[in-house]
């Protein structure tokens, strides 16, 4: 494929962004493309486990969802067997005895309104045409590569191997990777690759072996009494006032010397009037380690600080665990082994073979299922200059790494099938 068709599909993917679990436009035109190319094609239940915890739109959501990218050109038959929002694919093409390749790309939006000047996508006419939504995370680019690799493989007659590619939804939110894990269809992969565009990486770049940290998020919810906040404060109990104070004392937990932790209260909701003392307080907490062990260290703290606040306002606090990401240490050996395979491709002008970043990502649930099984696993940043920063309105990238990644990852497609795992 070349590098103007893969601009063409990324750009069209941009135009029509779908948020976690409301990808019905792109999967379909995904698992059209597949079937065209000759792979084996699943979608829906058949590759997303659907009692995996996770946090699904409404399904009047997702019924709108479903029926835009219905008349955005998907195919109906397909938004149907994606119904309640699994628009998971997998597309598996075998070509001879060697071992089976798995590379997983992602394909959801972000609740992020697009900048309208100074910004390359409104200025070409791929501006988001969905307002609130937007591809600023690069999972436009991401999808267009695995098309690309799916095209490049299909046409290769020296590829002896399986190509399992998996179009997961619903990143953003830490639960995609999760039920694809739990779907089954990664077991029999025997070498796996994620991928990622930019993430600080520059053009020409390529980092074959990316650590991720533990990560979690909770919605805790304070329950008070409320009251006149002159003639009568002390039959009151403020949520607000609990919640002021869980956040401070959440934000002042102690980072750990053996590695990385973070927490942040990013939202908190409560009160409806300055003379009335509220009676409820909405919150949404973060956590990350570098650890699983470090990631629990700050969570109990988090909690701790939460119940304590509680306690000491006189109000409830009921909290909700949302989905989660996991981390998956470094294996230096197929990490080195991916970048010695792609560091002889001419544009590719650097690589390194291992980088701790300080986000999360889910692939990491995918990743653990094969090694669980034996199997290696890994995570690939393709090096791409960025606009703006991921997730901001500003974001773009530029497109010259789309083909990078077609030629990474073909390269380390074609070099397992025929070499075997170890090489």
């Amino acid at each position: 494929m070349s590098s103007e068709a893969l601009s063409r599909i990324r750009r069209d993917l941009h135009a029509h962004p779908e948020r976690g679990w409301c990808e019905f436009r792109t999967s379909s035109l995904v698992a059209d493309r597949l079937d065209e190319l000759g792979f084996e094609v699943r979608v829906g239940p058949d590759v997303v486990d659907p009692t995996t915890e996770a946090r699904r739109p409404e399904p009047a959501e997702l019924e709108r969802a479903a029926q835009r990218a219905v008349g955005e050109g998907a195919d109906p038959d397909l938004v149907e067997r994606m119904a309640g929002g699994l628009t998971g694919v997998v597309g598996s093409l075998e070509r001879g005895g060697g071992p089976t390749v798995g590379v997983r790309v992602d394909m959801d939006a972000l609740p992020v309104e697009e900048a309208q000047d100074d910004h390359l996508p409104a200025d070409e006419g791929f501006r988001s045409t969905h307002a609130g939504e937007m591809h600023a995370c690069a999972h436009d680019g991401h999808t267009a590569i695995g098309l690309g690799l799916a095209e490049r493989v299909a046409s290769d007659e020296g590829f002896d191997g399986t190509l399992k590619l998996f179009f997961q939804p619903a990143e953003e939110g830490l639960g995609g990777g999760r039920a694809m894990a739990a779907g089954g269809e990664l077991d029999d992969v025997d070498a796996f690759v994620a991928i990622h565009l930019g993430l600080g990486v520059p053009t020409g770049t390529v980092v074959s072996g990316v650590e991720f940290l533990t990560a979690g998020a909770m919605d805790v919810t304070f329950g008070g009494r409320s009251a006149h906040a002159a003639a009568a404060p002390e039959e009151g109990a403020s949520a607000l006032h609990a919640a002021a104070s869980a956040t401070c004392a959440i934000q002042a937990i102690p980072r750990h010397s053996e590695g990385i932790t973070r927490v942040n209260v990013g939202r908190l909701d409560a009160g409806t009037a300055s003379n009335v003392i509220p009676e409820r307080a909405v919150m949404e907490v973060e956590v990350r380690g570098e650890s699983d062990a470090l990631y629990e260290y700050a969570r109990e703290r988090a909690i701790r600080a939460i119940e304590g606040a509680a306690h000491t306002h006189g109000v409830s606090a009921e909290i909700e665990r949302r989905a989660r990401a996991v981390s998956v240490p470094h294996r230096p050996a197929f990490a080195e082994r991916v970048a010695e395979v792609v560091s002889v491709i001419e544009t590719v002008e650097h690589v390194e073979s291992h980088r701790l970043v300080s986000g999360s990502e889910d692939a990491c649930f995918l990743q653990r299922r094969v090694r669980d099984h034996g199997g290696e696993a890994t995570y690939v940043v393709v090096g791409a200059d960025l606009a703006g920063p991921h997730h901001a309105g500003t974001f773009d990238f530029d497109e010259r790494a789309l083909s990078i990644g077609v030629d990474a990852l073909a390269r380390v497609a074609r070099e397992i099938a025929s070499e075997g795992v170890e090489g």
